[in-house]
Parts: structure tokens; sequence; C-alpha cells
């Protein structure tokens, strides 16, 4: 099974390849209208000691003056670091501010996944979206962008999450406290790839990391590009991805320096070689993963931590967030709800907020202020505001809020590793559970009240076979309307199995069913290989935490607009079977 797992990996390296170039081209075609303009007369450029502002280059954002450092990282090794350096243009002189720092792969000058199209060179447009909605500068605050090594102005290999990318970080949260311009008090700023060095961040407990922002991160690399030993699309995509932003081509006006350290990766073949192939190694319990698991790694952190997720979010999943939290014993606050991977004030097309509640900015520069500066909060935020799937927002004190929890014996069973699905039918489309014998199907009684599904539920089991196993869970209408809220994989290695599914916030409806799937892997996000083989389930058992919603405290929030979309996706027609299991009443106890 490994064997053909790493066959069925190398294979999706190549389409990755060409995926990735067309993606790329089309991204560096899409950036150059909007990345040249008002570039045309050459732009001044930064130096440690020569600061540049807006009137001087237009890439530097509006009451921010603009310097370039470098500085090496904290491993002892070579390796060199660049930060691009905002601070407010009008700090006098010998004038103390507090640093946002954000460290990743995605600040180079040319752009952050491809080519922009930039004429002239200057600091990355990446999070001017948060200086500007925060009024960052004229609030007293510093931005500092580090490339983490490998990308950028930086040397050495990239090392994704890994020992020396950690050594970047620390290196970068010392140095911005360090400054002749800095109060000592540094604060990390990021989404995904920097959210997830901002997990990092609070992993090296630092004294001089004050607070945390991370917006839908990646919790541990090793559940991001696997699940027991199924490898996703998206892993080989991410590892050609990193490798092409690590050789991005910078821009003719960079400094020397800059341009020389951005050519270590084509100097350096070895780097994205290795990469790829550590990235393709199988063995969740292998010290590479091990090493890039910011959840395993919390146990007694204590750094102030504001973060996002989404529960039905396509990329960063929130695998790992559970773990994360019941290690980390700081003050926490989070946005958690039924979003795809989006900033706090991203908005849709039609101007819909995307996670659907307003005031990110405010709420994430009264969490700096209050961490960073000491000065005490004007307006009393919840500690948690969470949307579940019915589009409701709600505060709790902490998350997953459990009135109850409950395991769920879900009996014996079989099926066929054909790698097809028994819910494969088109939306709208009754069909008899299990009748192809790719799955097997357990069914719960009518929910008897409204009960919410939450945290993180595990699955346990007894396999006899080789192949790969998936497992779903259901929120099933009384005509048969079935949406598929939580799913897991493993590839059957060892006959005792325990999945966690991904965490999740789903409310089932007074007479509405719980229905659990177990069968062959059915869903093109996994690189998965049919062994055709019948497999015995036995023993299956379902561990489910349970909230009563009628318990919820309600704060402002709309509903956000991809959970339609979701619904739309994962929505089928079952014909339920006999029931055999009872989800009991959560039990109000708050």
């Amino acid at each position: 099974m490994r064997q053909r797992a790493a066959a069925t990996y190398a294979a999706a390296v190549l389409v990755a390849a060409f995926t990735l170039t067309g993606r790329v081209a089309a991204e560096a075609g899409a950036g150059s209208e909007s990345g040249a303009t008002g570039q045309k007369q050459k732009a001044a450029v930064a130096t440690a000691g020569d600061s540049v502002t807006h009137t001087e280059n237009k890439r530097v954002p509006k009451g921010a003056r603009w310097t370039q450092h470098y500085f090496p990282s904290s491993d002892g090794s070579e390796t060199e670091l660049h930060a691009d350096v905002l601070l407010p243009e009008k700090l006098p002189k010998g004038k103390k501010v507090p640093v946002i720092l954000s460290a990743s792969s995605y600040f180079g000058h040319s752009g952050e996944l491809g080519p922009e199209g930039w004429k002239h060179t200057g600091p990355s447009k990446r999070f001017q979206d948060f200086m500007k909605g925060t009024d960052l500068f004229d609030q007293g605050y510093a931005f500092v962008a580090v490339d983490t090594r490998g990308f950028g102005g930086s040397t050495g290999c990239l090392d994704f999450g890994g020992p020396g990318e950690q050594a970047d970080v620390k290196a970068a949260i010392n140095w911005s406290a360090q400054q002749s311009w800095s109060t000592g008090s540094v604060g990390m700023y990021g989404m995904s790839f920097d959210a997830y060095t901002g997990l990092i961040g609070n992993n090296l407990k630092q004294d001089a990391l004050k607070a945390v922002v991370a917006q839908e991160p990646v919790w541990d690399a090793y559940k991001h590009f696997q699940a027991n030993g199924l490898f996703r699309w998206t892993s080989p995509i991410a590892s050609n991805t990193y490798n092409t932003i690590a050789s991005l081509p910078q821009l003719p006006d960079d400094d020397k320096r800059y341009r020389a350290n951005a050519d270590y990766e084509k100097k350096h073949p070895e780097c994205a070689a290795l990469n790829s192939l550590n990235s393709s190694i199988g063995d969740p319990d292998d010290p590479y993963w091990a090493d890039r698991s910011p959840a395993k790694r919390a146990k007694g952190t204590d750094t102030p931590l504001f973060f996002t997720q989404g529960f039905i979010e396509p990329n960063t999943k929130g695998e790992g967030m559970e773990e994360f939290l019941d290690n980390h014993e700081g003050p926490e606050r989070g946005w958690l709800g039924q979003w795809d991977h989006v900033r706090g004030d991203k908005r849709t097309q039609d101007g819909q907020l995307a996670m659907g509640r307003e005031g990110w900015y405010k709420e994430t520069l009264s969490f700096f202020d209050e961490h960073l500066k000491g000065v005490e909060p004007k307006v009393t935020y919840p500690d948690y505001a969470v949307q579940d799937s019915t589009g409701t927002w709600r505060v709790e004190k902490s998350w997953p809020a459990t009135d109850r929890s409950t395991t769920l014996r879900l009996g014996d069973g079989s099926y066929t590793d054909t790698g097809g699905g028994s819910t494969t039918a088109a939306k709208g489309t009754a069909q008899t559970a299990g009748s192809d014998g790719a799955g097997f199907f357990v069914w719960s009684e009518p929910i008897a009240k409204s009960t919410r599904i939450t945290g993180t539920p595990k699955v346990s089991m007894t396999a006899r076979g080789e192949g790969n196993v998936m497992v779903k869970l259901y929120d099933v209408a009384k005509d048969g309307t079935a949406v598929m809220f939580d799913e897991q994989v493993s590839r059957l290695d060892a006959d005792e199995l325990s999945l966690d599914l991904k965490p999740t916030d789903w409310t089932l409806k007074a007479g509405h069913t719980l229905a659990v799937e177990i069968g062959s892997v059915q869903s093109g996000e996994w690189l998965d290989t049919p062994s055709q083989q019948q497999i015995q389930i036995t023993d299956a058992r379902l561990e489910l935490a349970l909230d009563d919603p009628a318990g919820d405290v309600a704060t402002s929030g709309n509903r956000s607009p991809y959970l339609d979309l979701y619904l739309q996706a994962h929505t089928s027609k079952l014909k339920p079977g006999p029931a055999t299991i009872t989800v009991p009443p959560a039990r109000e106890q708050r």
C-alpha cells in the first residue's frame, strides 16, 4: 500500500507541475495591469539608512516610510533574512512604536505566487488592506515583513514550518523587538502560510511576542497535506507552488544584495528536490512531520491568540485546531464559522462579507492595542463568535462548548474497495444506501430535539482487508435530502483504527436523522488507489460532542455566502435504512 501511494503521489507531482505552470502564468497576466499602475517613472528604492515614502514610490503605503534590512537567522547557519520595514511616516526621531510582524513566503517584491507585473521594486501589497483598514501607521505601529528562508530576499533552502523556518521566526521576533524604533513589543499577523508562522511564533515562547492574529492557519502540516496515509491532491500542488515561489525572478531595480539572495534557490537545485521529497513522506510519526505540527508543540504556551477558522474551509482545514487549543494556555479569541479560505474583512463580488461578521479591523486593532500597548478595550468582544450550520452567530467562552459527550455503537459491516461510492447519484435522485457495495450506512432514529454536533468527532473500528476507508457524516431531512457535513479517510495499514474527523459545528434539526457512511474513498480530493478487495468492519464506534442550541447567546453576524455554495455541492438524496442508533438529547447545562 505504501509503494502504491508513493507511485500515485509521484504521478500527481507531474500533473501538479502543469497545473501550477498555467496558474502562475494566468496570475502573472492578471496582475500586470494593476501592478504597473502609477509606476511609469523610476521609483525610489529604500535602503537601511534611506527611507522612501509613498510620494517617492507608489508601492509604499500612504502614511508610511519604507526601509530594507538584512540579519542572520537564529540557528547559527549562514542563512540571511530580508525584511521590509514600514514605519509611520511622521515618526519623530527617538520615538518608539510596537511592531506588527509577518514572516512568510509571500513577500517577494515581484509578486506573491507569480510575477505581478510591477515595473519597479517596493514592499509587497499582501497586507496593505490590513494597514489601511486599521489605519495602522496613524495608530502608532510599525509593520515588518520578513522573507523566510528560500523566499524573496532571504537565502537558504525553503523549510515549510520546520526547524529552519522556526529559527527564522525566532530571529524575526527578536530583531523586531531590538530595533531603536521598537518598544520591544511584537505582535504577529497573518493569513494561511503566515498565520502558520504565527502559531510557530507562539510555540517559540519568546518574551517579546505579545500577541498573534492568525486567519485560517495550518494547525498541523501533516494533516494539511495528508490524512492517515493518503495524500490530498493539494499536496504535490503545494510543494510545486512553493518551489516556484522560491525561484521567482525579482526586479531589476532591487538592490544587489536582494537579487543575489533571491538567486540562492537557482544555485541550489537540491532545495526544491528536498522540499518535494520530504513532503511525500507518508508516515505521520516521522520526525519531519512532528517538527511541523504547531498543535502538538503548543503545550504550555500562553501567547494571546486571535484566530479565524472556517469549518467547511477547502484549503487550510481545521484539523489539529482542537488539539492546539487544548494545549494552549493563554488568552484566546476566535471567529469560527461556515466559510472558505478568506480573510476576516473579505467581501464577495456583490459586497457581502465572506465570513458574515462586521468589525474585523476594529477588533484586531483592539486586540493588538490591549496586548502590545496595554490599552484597555473600549468594546467588550466575545471570546468566541461562532457561526453554526444554520448561519446564525452565537457567543461562547471557549470552543467547543459541550453539554454532553456520547459514543454511538455503529456495529459491523462490509464493502468492496472499488473507489466508487454509494452516494454518487446526482442531486435530487433517490438512491438506496449501500446498493453498489462500495459502502454501508448506519442510521439514527429521528432527532427528538435540535442538537448540535461540535468539536472533533472520532471514529474507531476494527478493519480486515487491504485498501482504504472513508467515513462520512450526513444530516438527513425527513424527505431524504442529505447534506454531507464531515468526513475522514485512512489507508488500512493497521487492523485497529482511530480517526479524528474534521472539526465541525453542525446543528441537526428536530426530526432529522444522523447517517454514518463507511466505505471506499469517493472523493476527488484524495490520491487513493482502490484495492478492489473486500473490507470487513467490526465494532465501529462514533464519539460525538453535543451542544444544545436552546442555550445559545446570540451575537451580531450574517450568514456566510459560502455556506449555500457548500450545501449545493454536498447535498444528495438518500433512502434511509432501518435505525440502529440513537443520538441522545444534548441536555442544556450552561
